[in-house]
C-alpha cells in the first residue's frame, strides 16, 4: 500500500489525519505496513470519538483517552495491542501539538493494562534429541537433519538460518557468523552433532545446486530455502518424529536458551549467544530455569513435598 487516506465516511478530525498520513509517508518515510498499522489504530479512536460526539481535537481530554483504552480492552484488545495503539495516538497528538491544533499530548502518561507474561514453550533435552535425530539418506533427510541440528546447536532465529551462506561457516574452528536483527552480526559455536550433519548435507547439496549458489540451505531445485518451507517441514517432522506437540523453529531456539541457562547459569552468556540487545529479553528464560529447578527439588529432596496454591485453598 503506497497511500493511506482517512475513511471515506465523515469521521472526526479527518483533515488533521490526512496531514499526519502525508507526514508519515513523505517526511518519516514509514513502510506501507507501518502506515497501515497507524491507520487502523487511529480509525479505532475516530470511531470511539464519533460514538461520544467528540468532533474537534480541542474537545478531547485525557479522560477520553482513558475511556477509549477501557473500551478497547473490554472489546478484547490485549495489552500489547493497546500499547501499540497508544503509541500511534501519541505520535498523532504530538504532530497535532506541533501544528498548534492541540495544546498538549493527551496520551502522554497513559499506560495500557499489562499483558500477561507468556513463557515460551520449550522441549526438554530428551525431546530435543528425539526431534533432531532424523533418519534417512535422501536429500530432504540430510538437509532437514543439518537444519534442525544447527538451529538447536546455535540458537538461531528462522530468518537467520534461512539467510546463511556457505562462507558463514568457519570449519577450522567450528564457528558460525550470523546476521541477526538490525543487521548485527555475532559469532557462534557449532556443536559436533551439527558439524557432522552439515558436512553430510554439503556432500548431498552439491548434486542439486549450481556452483554460484551461496545459500547454505537449499531446495531440490537448487535455490535458497524459504521461511515458509522451513516452517512446513518442521510441522511434518513433528509428526514424523513422534512429538507430542508441533515443534516450530523458535521452539528449538527457546529450548537451546533454556538448556544453556540450566547448564551454565550464565545469563550474560545466553544473552550474547541469542543476540539480544537487552538482557531483560533474555531474563524470561530464568523463569523457565526456576520452574525446572523447582521440579527437580520436588522430585529429589526427601522433605520437599510442598502444597500448591490450589491445595492450600
Amino acid at each position: 500500500m503506497n497511500d493511506i487516506s482517512p475513511p471515506a465516511i465523515s469521521l472526526p478530525f479527518t483533515e488533521q489525519l490526512a496531514a499526519f498520513y502525508a507526514y508519515m509517508r513523505s517526511e518519516k518515510q514509514f513502510s506501507s505496513h507501518t502506515q497501515s498499522n497507524y491507520a487502523r489504530d487511529l480509525e479505532k479512536f475516530q470511531q470511539f470519538c464519533m460514538q461520544k460526539s467528540l468532533i474537534a481535537l480541542p474537545d478531547l481530554g485525557v479522560n477520553h483517552v482513558r475511556m477509549a483504552v477501557a473500551h478497547l480492552h473490554r472489546e478484547g484488545l490485549g495489552g500489547k495491542s493497546l500499547q501499540r495503539w497508544l503509541s500511534s495516538l501519541r505520535s498523532f497528538f504530538q504532530f497535532c501539538v506541533k501544528h498548534g491544533w492541540m495544546k498538549n499530548n493527551i496520551a502522554d502518561g497513559i499506560s495500557a493494562p499489562k499483558a500477561p507474561k507468556m513463557l515460551p514453550k520449550t522441549l526438554d533435552a530428551d525431546q530435543a534429541a528425539q526431534f533432531v535425530q532424523i533418519e534417512g539418506d535422501e536429500f530432504i533427510n540430510k538437509r532437514d537433519r543439518a537444519l534442525v541440528e544447527l538451529i538447536y546447536s546455535s540458537g538461531l532465529r528462522l530468518a537467520e538460518v534461512v539467510s546463511l551462506n556457505l562462507v558463514d561457516i568457519d570449519w577450522s574452528d567450528s564457528m558460525l557468523t550470523v546476521t541477526g536483527k538490525g543487521k548485527k552480526t555475532r559469532i557462534l559455536p557449532i556443536g559436533s552433532y551439527a558439524i557432522s550433519a552439515l558436512k553430510d548435507w554439503l556432500v548431498e547439496r552439491k548434486q542439486y545446486t549450481q556452483d554460484n549458489e551461496q545459500a547454505l540451505f537449499t531446495t531440490q531445485r537448487g535455490g535458497r530455502i524459504s521461511h515458509r518451507a522451513v516452517q512446513m517441514r518442521m510441522q511434518q517432522l513433528s509428526i514424523q518424529q513422534g512429538m507430542d506437540n508441533p515443534v516450530h523453529p523458535h521452539m528449538l531456539r527457546h529450548s537451546f536458551a533454556s538448556h544453556m541457562l540450566e547448564s551454565s547459569g550464565d545469563l550474560r552468556l545466553v544473552q550474547e549467544l541469542l543476540g539480544h540487545s537487552n538482557i531483560s529479553t533474555t531474563q524470561i528464560y530464568t523463569h523457565l530455569d526456576f520452574q525446572h529447578l523447582a521440579r527437580v527439588y520436588d522430585q529429589a529432596h526427601p522433605r520437599a513435598t510442598r502444597k500448591t496454591k490450589n491445595e492450600e485453598e
